[in-house]
């Protein structure tokens, strides 16, 4: 793991002048190499920031703007909503719709999921990408193993590094990825002035992760694919979401918290995408814009047959 530089300060140069860092609100050396790192990756150029959340504000605030309507997928990050909705006083309207269906036309943003969380659809490409509006896509679970989303057509990359990314559970972290220079430029003017830049520590997680992650996506996948159709077959299992790769699986039941509750391996607790796999009833959070008896599975590292057995006994 590279050494992580964690000051706030560095000195001018002989003439007085600012080097290429000065003040760590604008940028620091192990940021700059995480971001170097996952713009390879991405193929474009990636800003980081001090959450997931930090990145889709970032997105908006520099991207959007009084009297622009978002259309959002349906079954999305409800965060995403969340923050759109608070976003309404300033003039930023938005509707959800049906990312496997064509977006609204008259839509100044697309903003889509791939695959969404927890419901786990994916956008119709072609319609995306012949949008005339701003397309921005949340890759978060499909990770860059999975997904390139600018060649795809999207604009705008996000992620919430604090999943999949970083991989383990121990960092706040976003991104927002683009190959426009101009748009580079306003996120991270944005990001200065906010101050919402990622700490050196959560930048350090992140060079870290990603010399893992396809090894570890890939691990991750086998044991995912495996468990949906284990889960698919269990009479206590009313139906299985599941694209085929990364590691989110969605699955309803008809008591969730008898099962969340219940399980030993898989730790039942909030997020998703780190070594150790976590579960997790999500319609407390999201009320009724998911089924009531949705649980969402989060697949890490462990024995495919271990997971399977704490399955098992939990589902009864």
């Amino acid at each position: 793991m590279e050494a992580v530089d964690r000051s706030t300060i560095w000195p001018y140069d002989g003439d007085g002048e600012p080097r290429a860092f000065f003040y760590a609100r604008y940028g620091h050396p192990t940021g700059a190499a995480a971001e170097a790192r996952l713009g390879e990756l991405e193929g474009g150029e990636a800003l980081l920031f001090a959450s997931g959340m930090a990145a889709e504000t970032a997105v908006l605030l520099a991207l959007a703007g009084p009297g622009a309507t978002v259309a959002l997928a349906e079954g999305a990050y409800f965060g995403t909503s969340v923050l759109l909705r608070s976003l309404g006083r300033w003039g930023i309207g938005f509707v959800e719709y049906d990312q496997t269906e064509p977006p609204p036309a008259d839509a100044d943003i697309v903003w889509v999921e791939a695959p969404a969380n927890p419901l786990l659809t994916v956008p119709d490409w072609e319609a995306v990408s012949a949008h005339e509006g701003l397309v921005v896509c949340d890759a978060t679970v499909a990770t860059p193993v999975y997904l390139q989303a600018l060649d795809r057509g999207a604009d705008v990359v996000v992620h919430s590094g604090t999943k999949f990314l970083t991989g383990s559970h121990d960092a706040l972290l976003g991104a927002v990825i683009t190959r426009d220079a101009a748009r580079a430029e306003e996120l991270r003017t944005i990001r200065t002035q906010t101050g919402v830049i990622a700490s050196p520590h959560s930048a350090g997680s992140l060079l870290a992760g990603l010399d893992s992650l396809p090894r570890r996506m890939r691990r991750i996948t086998a044991t995912a694919t495996e468990l949906a159709g284990r889960l698919t077959d269990h009479p206590a299992v009313e139906h299985v979401r599941y694209p085929g790769y990364s590691g989110l699986i969605s699955f309803d039941v008809a008591d969730p918290r008898r099962v969340e509750t219940r399980t030993r391996v898989i730790t039942n607790a909030t997020s998703l995408g780190g070594v150790n796999s976590t579960i997790e009833s999500r319609h407390r959070w999201e009320g009724d814009r998911i089924p009531a008896g949705l649980l969402r599975l989060s697949v890490g590292l462990e024995e495919v047959d271990a997971l399977w057995e704490d399955l098992a006994g939990a589902l009864g």
